[in-house]
């Protein structure tokens, strides 16, 4: 009698387990000698009590562009710890993509984990390139986020410190509990008190002059276009993100209560009937993607500032914003680079949305100094570009 035995086929999902583990088993084979015995833990932006090791050699970040923040500890060398990231920085800011990798060429051998959103994220490749500690973006977005519970699970399970950083959910609350994360991460906690002191300083600025005006004082009402040009169709706007800056500066967003979430659209006949005092627009464009999306606003580090202003002047001639008085008038239609959303240095943008809505009480604000002052000051690349413009 003949035996037949059937071969056993695993499915995609054991296939999947299986190569996490063999990841995990191949890390912890490899791990160097001098491991270290000693620890300490922290408290991330998720409330998660995380063990760290005294000495953090291997980074791995979960979002590119949380370069800018990794640059305020690693001003000599930002990727001599940079053992992986995303690749949403070069695809979604390539212009400031490009000055980090001129100044450290080799963050182009650094290599990436994912394109520019979580369901890209391998966390396969991320184990095997034997990070210590994985810096992830609270809120996701372009990378994974603490919703993502098999990849943190994954992660841990092969020995890697998962951190949460927040410069996107909660900004003005946040950046400065990030920094400071980050540098016990790092073992630069005075790096991080310098630059928690100047940003505190700078918002400070603006909190305390609004409180100065007279109570009820009635904000000037504004609306916020989310990524102009990214499609056709107009209005699509944001009360998170860019917004919540936004309200620091003292603005009465007109999108607020009336879309769902951080993010929505707004019927264009809605804003015509209430003819908000300030257009403010935000670009994703730049020198390089100018002819092929001259819709999109041009912001950022390769703007110049004629491109800047005549991008914004196209933009505002679309229709449904064309007959807003607001870009009908000097001075009161604007637009700002978007990626402040998601920066260390967004308290920039608070204030340049200061002097646009109350230019009489910020009279004397210089946000461009600021600015200025935060690149010599926190940065290892120079300040270059235009990330603001107004007609």
């Amino acid at each position: 009698m003949t035996l037949t035995l059937s071969r056993w086929r695993p499915t995609q999902a054991a296939r999947r387990v299986l190569a996490t583990f063999l990841c995990a088993l191949a890390a912890a084979a490899t791990a160097p000698a001098q491991a270290q015995t000693t620890t300490h833990t922290v408290t991330d932006l998720a409330g998660r009590t995380v063990t760290l090791p005294a000495q953090v050699d291997r980074i791995l970040l979960g979002e590119g562009r949380l370069l800018p923040a990794l640059g305020v500890f690693e001003r000599d060398d930002v990727a001599r710890r940079l053992v992986g990231m995303m690749g949403d920085y070069e695809t979604l800011d390539a212009a400031g993509y490009a000055q980090w990798r001129s100044r450290f060429p080799q963050l182009d051998k650094v290599p990436r984990v994912g394109r520019n959103n979580a369901g890209s994220f391998s966390d396969e490749q991320a184990i095997a390139l034997r990070p210590q500690v994985a810096v992830l973006g609270l809120a996701g977005g372009h990378g994974p986020s603490k919703n993502d519970r098999e990849t943190l699970a994954r992660l841990e399970a092969a020995g890697v410190a998962v951190v949460f950083v927040d410069f996107r959910h909660d900004p003005l609350k946040n950046t400065p509990r990030s920094m400071e994360l980050l540098g016990a991460v790092l073992g630069k906690r005075k790096e991080a008190q310098a630059f928690n002191t100047y940003w505190r300083t700078q918002l400070e600025r603006v909190e305390s002059r609004l409180r100065t005006l007279p109570a009820g004082t009635r904000h000037p009402a504004a609306f916020l276009e989310n990524r102009v040009g990214l499609t056709d169709e107009c209005c699509a706007t944001m009360v998170g993100l860019v917004g919540m800056l936004l309200d620091a500066a003292g603005a009465d967003n007109v999108a607020r209560g009336r879309i769902p979430g951080e993010h929505g659209t707004l019927n264009p006949e809605f804003l015509i009937a209430t003819q908000p005092r300030l257009y403010i627009g935000t670009g994703i464009g730049s020198m390089a993607t100018a002819e092929k999306s001259p819709l999109r606003i041009v912001l950022g580090a390769d703007a110049t500032p004629e491109a800047a202003r005549a991008s914004l002047l196209r933009a505002t001639q679309r229709r449904g914003i064309a007959q807003l008085q607001a870009v009908q008038q000097p001075g009161r239609a604007h637009a700002i680079w978007h990626h402040y959303y998601n920066s260390p240095f967004n308290v920039v943008a608070v204030q340049v949305f200061a002097k646009w809505l109350h230019p009489e009480l910020f009279a004397d604000l210089d946000p461009r100094a600021t600015l200025q002052t935060m690149f010599t000051q926190f940065q290892p690349i120079p300040l270059a570009g235009v990330y603001w413009t107004s007609l």
